[in-house]
């Protein structure tokens, strides 16, 4: 299974640790096409590259929502480019899994907590320690 893994990275890098657990965790379940969202090595500026980066770092990703067969999104840290990788998965017509953290302190988006269906867009609060629990039910749905 091609999983596709949002997370914020130039609307802050706070989260990246648990971003990473997260990866690690996915990855018990597939492929997770964008495990670089949960590296250290890249911060908030990110990924370093030539002039026309940003054009190749969007039609890369796109082209790997498309060959996701779901897409689990961190989204308590606000970010436009999860905001448009959401998106563009709803026009795709994937299976999603949004993860919000309200211990956080933020509000999620209307646009994000009112996409949710129950069943094509989900959307979860949880606190961490309920991460495993939280992936195991939403991956043993699909089967």
């Amino acid at each position: 299974m091609n999983i596709y893994f949002c997370g914020s990275i130039r609307g802050g890098r706070s989260d990246q640790q648990l971003y990473l657990r997260i990866v690690r965790e996915l990855q018990r379940y597939g492929s997770v096409l964008t495990e670089h969202v949960g590296s250290a090595e890249l911060s908030d500026t990110g990924e370093e590259g030539p002039a026309g980066a940003d054009k190749a770092i969007h039609d890369r990703d796109l082209e790997w929502l498309q060959q996701a067969d779901v897409v689990v999104a961190e989204v308590t840290q606000p970010s436009l480019g999860v905001g448009y990788e959401l998106g563009r998965a709803v026009d795709m017509k994937k299976k999603m899994l949004c993860l919000f953290r309200p211990s956080s302190g933020r509000t999620l988006s209307a646009m994000i907590r009112g996409a949710a269906d129950g069943e094509r867009f989900l959307v979860r609060d949880y606190c961490e320690d309920e991460l495993e629990s939280l992936l195991e039910e939403f991956f043993s749905s699909l089967k």
